[in-house]
């Protein structure tokens, strides 16, 4: 159709879009494909780590019951996963990024790249959010079922795993796609340690040209699209949740 082999003039908004997509097209291919690389990575991995770190924010200490050297494991746990939630929530994703990227750097390590660096980042930035989310989850069932578990002959740490955690995912599950979608805009700020982000696409495609404007209204449409799928996604994932609740208490 439309195949422009020219810059157009600036007053020709439409047509310079057109230009910037056809021309630079495989920057924001690239561009899309490592963002949801980062996001899927990191709210997958920060999902997994979140599991430990919650266990760790829940133990509940036995003063009868635990010895000495358990207590003092038990509250470092404890204290480590409160400073840990405290510290990658209460600072921005784009300070964590220079911290970790050119505080390793120095170290001159072959598979530190600005990828492997920004895959970390949202990794253990995402995994303070989600385990504050499955802890609610925790918060919001009956403490009957834990002690039903226990009268049972559970462990603590089975009942965790077998009929606690299990519970809490389920009901966390909109929050953790939610989380999602988040990073799928959070991991725009991975461009200032040279992240090829669909951020970083833009910049690049519009370097040359300075369209900046209509570069960045091309990645405000494409962002617009991943989040709108993803936040359909979740809403159908949330009727599908609730539809199974209804059926299992009927």
């Amino acid at each position: 159709m439309w195949i422009l082999a020219t810059l157009p003039p600036k007053d020709e908004f439409i047509r310079t879009m057109w230009y910037l997509v056809d021309t630079y097209a495989t920057f924001f291919i690239r561009g899309v494909l490592i963002t949801l690389l980062l996001s899927v990575v990191g709210t997958v991995g920060g999902f997994i780590l979140s599991l430990f770190l919650t266990v760790l924010r829940t133990q509940e200490i036995d003063q009868r019951r635990d010895g000495f050297g358990t207590r003092v494991l038990k509250r470092f746990g404890r204290g480590f996963s409160l400073v840990y939630i405290t510290v990658f929530r209460g600072t921005p994703m784009i300070v964590q990024a220079m911290i970790f990227y050119y505080g390793i750097s120095p170290l001159r390590l072959s598979w530190w790249t600005p990828l492997m660096a920004g895959l970390t980042v949202v990794t253990l930035n995402t995994t303070a959010y989600i385990a504050e989310v499955i802890r609610s989850g925790i918060n919001g069932i009956d403490k009957g079922q834990m002690e039903a578990a226990r009268s049972l002959g559970f462990s603590r740490r089975e009942a965790m795993f077998l009929i606690i955690f299990p519970q809490a995912i389920k009901h966390s599950l909109p929050s953790i796609a939610n989380e999602f979608i988040v990073n799928l805009k959070d991991t725009a700020v991975l461009s200032v340690i040279g992240v090829f982000d669909l951020f970083r696409a833009t910049s690049s495609a519009t370097s040359s040209n300075f369209r900046i404007v209509e570069g960045f209204f091309i990645a405000a449409i494409i962002y617009l699209i991943l989040t709108y799928i993803t936040g359909k996604v979740v809403q159908k994932l949330d009727v599908f949740m609730e539809s199974k609740e209804v059926k299992a208490n009927a």
